[in-house]
């Protein structure tokens, strides 16, 4: 009778705590919505002030530590693609060679848990990545869903830009289309006409805010039609739908329109977004925006870098090599079998494409997203059994081989194997993708250089008469 009675006051209290603290629980929901609500939401109020008390920060740092020398350098660094030499600011990413890229002080696997996701998603939104990396803090739900009716409100594209999409010939790259069609759409660009009206210097940044998010606002519809164009015979992209975020539209537009494939889409338009400000395509949409060239005319520049075989072909390359070895060793095979591949391709005088990094010395965070991914997904399907093969043995014949720095697995390893078990398979548009979502990363740094008063770049260079004069 006594337990009976002492397990009937535990069922009790219980009880008791457990209205507490739905009751608490309750409570503190409706804080940190009064919260959220009180939080600005128009992305360009937030980054205003975000701009002064950053120019004063800036402003103050250098003329203090201005003068002060920073690294040192080696012939070898000249020669080599100036790796190594640190001689660019880049506000919204940084990478680190162990952990990985960090976007503003964020981890990957950290953005993936924080960053508001669609409803009964896992993958962020890219609203979410860009809101991140433009202003330094993670946003809230209110704040995206903001920006997703932002975009949409900009999204249309003017006449001439379609025109001219749909009288390029089918034999044009879709990267060659699509720089083409980015530059083209520079007749809109606010910062060029407030620009020829002499505004004042401390304006530039509002100015290419507005260009920027015009920009981002209309890459998918520009991209869906050149997919549309090249390999759905001219087909509609159909009307934008207000209700649905950037990626989902994309989705949507490109014929695609699953919940399954808008959630990868949002996940690679997400990890795609921005390695520091050296690779290729930052690079050179920095390198041309210095020159105070419109957002539009910078970004065509960026994609003119992107479409090389060493930067944004890179994953069409790897799923190609990939497709080579399951022709080679079959349904199935063996690690032994897959061994002896990769060593014939090394002994070939080839590398292993998507393995290897000039900056990280650990597989790539953004393969391991992937992979799990595709592990929740797709475990079952044969090519992603083939590339989690490979990523277990691949390493190890790497590091015996002896010729590389990292010997793990990069983004392209994996990328495409995704796009294909959903069925785009036009590796030649892939590059495309990576594009819009590269986007999203340059112009945030675009915003920062312009609001920074970032001058021309215009680095010295030297010719190897005089070095081997002033060293031999």
């Amino acid at each position: 009778l006594f337990l009976k009675f002492a397990v009937k006051c535990q069922q009790v209290v219980m009880s008791v705590r457990r209205v507490s603290f739905n009751i608490a629980y309750s409570r503190l929901s409706k804080t940190f919505s009064k919260c959220f609500a009180t939080q600005p939401i128009n992305l360009k109020d937030v980054l205003s002030n975000k701009i002064v008390n950053e120019q004063k920060t800036i402003g103050a740092f250098r003329k203090e530590h201005g003068n002060k020398k920073f690294g040192e350098y080696t012939i070898d660094q000249i020669y080599g693609g100036m790796r190594g030499i640190t001689g660019l600011v880049t506000e919204t990413s940084l990478l680190d060679p162990e952990e990985g890229i960090r976007f503003r002080g964020y981890s990957l696997p950290e953005c993936q848990k924080l960053l508001p996701k669609a409803a009964n998603g896992s993958a962020p939104l890219p609203e979410g990545i860009f809101w991140l990396m433009i202003t330094g803090s993670l946003p809230n739900e209110h704040q995206v869903s903001w920006l997703t009716k932002e975009w949409n409100e900009r999204a249309d594209i003017p006449s001439h830009v379609s025109n001219m999409l749909n009288s390029f010939p089918s034999t044009l790259h879709p990267m060659s289309q699509f720089a083409a069609a980015v530059i083209a759409l520079n007749t809109e660009s606010k910062f060029k006409s407030a620009y020829a009206k002499g505004i004042k210097k401390t304006l530039f940044w509002e100015y290419t805010y507005e260009d920027a998010m015009d920009l981002i606002a209309k890459l998918p519809i520009i991209a869906s039609i050149i997919y549309r164009n090249l390999y759905r015979e001219g087909s509609s992209v159909g009307a934008l739908d207000v209700n649905k975020d950037w990626a989902e539209n994309f989705s949507a537009m490109l014929g695609y329109d699953t919940f399954e494939f808008s959630e990868l889409l949002r996940l690679y338009l997400t990890i795609h977004v921005d390695h520091e400000g050296g690779n290729v395509s930052a690079h050179s949409t920095h390198l041309v925006a210095s020159a105070l060239s419109d957002p539009y005319l910078a970004f065509g520049a960026g994609m003119c870098g992107l479409a090389g075989p060493l930067h944004g072909l890179a994953n069409q390359e790897a799923y190609t090599w990939l497709t080579k070895v399951a022709a080679a060793v079959g349904s199935n095979p063996t690690d032994e079998v897959v061994t002896e591949y990769i060593w014939s391709t090394l002994k070939a005088g080839q590398v292993v494409p998507g393995y290897g990094h000039a900056v990280l010395r650990k597989t790539d965070p953004r393969f391991t997203i992937q992979h799990e991914f595709a592990e929740k997904n797709l475990p079952n399907d044969e090519m992603y059994k083939l590339v989690r093969q490979i990523y277990k043995l691949a390493p190890g014949i790497l590091t015996e081989q002896g010729k590389t720095k990292n010997p793990y697995p990069n983004v392209d390893a994996h990328s495409g194997v995704l796009l294909q078990h959903y069925g785009l398979k036009e590796m030649q548009y892939y590059t495309v993708l990576f594009g819009v979502s590269r986007a999203l990363g340059v112009m945030s740094s675009l915003v920062w250089d312009r609001a920074l008063g970032l001058p021309i770049e215009r680095p010295k260079s030297i010719t190897s008469d005089a070095l081997i004069k002033k060293f031999a």
